[in-house]
């Protein structure tokens, strides 16, 4: 890593709030785009840093942080900050991050990759214009009905029986204690517990701050391409293509990848940043946010290449 430099930022969002972070930048190459990561729920931004060391090797800057109420940014205890939600990580925290890496990496695109819930946010942040290439893993916003079928009565009993339960208990989900994750503030295990079908019935005139939660995903025009396992039980082809659907400016290609393509038994939803797979799906999301040319190795693999598409893909893509 004696080639990668690791500098601590501080981002401070439109509400005050300071949320913790760090850029990633190489010492000799030069910067080729600056990548802002989105964690997961309950993910703390340590998760990908080693994506983000790999990214900064490679010529792209990254920026990792952490959400309000989590890891580096958690400020005292959950209980006295109940009412954070996953909309202030998006139209806050999300549009921080984009604006930092617009504002202090000049003259260079800016990209995004996202995992999971961190998909969803970068619709709601109103800085999304500025986002030419954005990777998706995982992405959805956890409603029950798109979840796996064969696993769908746990992961109801576990996210939307068991979670919304012991966060009215302790007025915050003690996530930790059971061994999933960073805790979570109430607001935004309420957020996950009670999702409808419909995003607009999440956020039906938002807040004062921000009366209509949605009206940015229109802003959103840059290339999305949206990574899901076969082998993931939240994120399934329903599950993305209903997220995808409210990016309406952005041109959109979801490729289904499976572990077997890459010679692995298992990647499901977390596994995506581990570093043993460097050399195939990190190198595979390089390509396409250096070239916007999805890598004819991932198309091989796809069950399913496209939903919708005017991404440039390979000549013999299927």
């Amino acid at each position: 890593m004696q080639d990668v430099q690791v500098s601590p930022v501080t981002l401070i969002a439109a509400d005050g709030c300071r949320l913790a972070a760090r850029h990633w930048t190489h010492t000799t190459l030069a910067t080729r785009a600056v990548v802002v990561i989105n964690p997961a729920t309950a993910v703390k931004a340590s998760y990908y840093h080693r994506y983000a060391q790999f990214l900064a090797m490679n010529g792209m800057s990254a920026l990792t942080y952490d959400y309000r109420g989590i890891g580096e940014s958690r400020r005292g205890s959950l209980r006295q900050i109940k009412k954070v939600s996953k909309l202030d990580w998006g139209r806050l925290d999300c549009d921080a991050a984009l604006q930092w890496a617009r504002n202090n990496c000049i003259d260079v695109p800016v990209h995004v990759v996202a995992h999971s819930i961190g998909g969803l946010l970068i619709g709601l942040a109103k800085n999304n214009t500025c986002v030419e290439r954005c990777v998706t893993v995982g992405a959805q916003y956890a409603y029950w009905r798109d979840y796996e079928r064969s696993k769908r009565l746990s992961m109801w009993l576990r996210w939307h029986l068991l979670m919304p339960v012991l966060t009215t208990l302790f007025g915050y989900f003690p996530a930790k204690a059971l061994g999933w994750h960073e805790d979570l503030p109430a607001a935004a295990a309420y957020e996950w517990a009670f999702r409808p079908a419909r995003l607009e019935e999440s956020y039906p005139g938002a807040s004062e701050f921000e009366p209509d939660a949605l009206s940015h995903f229109a802003g959103m025009t840059g290339d999305i391409l949206a990574i899901g396992m076969t082998d993931d039980p939240f994120a399934t082809q329903a599950a993305v293509d209903r997220l995808l659907a409210y990016f309406v400016n952005s041109r959109r290609v979801h490729v289904r990848l499976s572990p077997e393509s890459i010679g692995e038994e298992s990647i499901g939803h977390f596994a995506f940043f581990h570093d043993r797979f460097k050399a195939t799906l990190w190198q595979q999301s390089l390509d396409w946010l250096i070239s916007g040319i999805i890598p004819e190795s991932a198309v091989s693999t796809a069950i399913t290449p496209a939903v919708s598409s005017n991404i440039r893909m390979p000549a013999d893509g299927r």
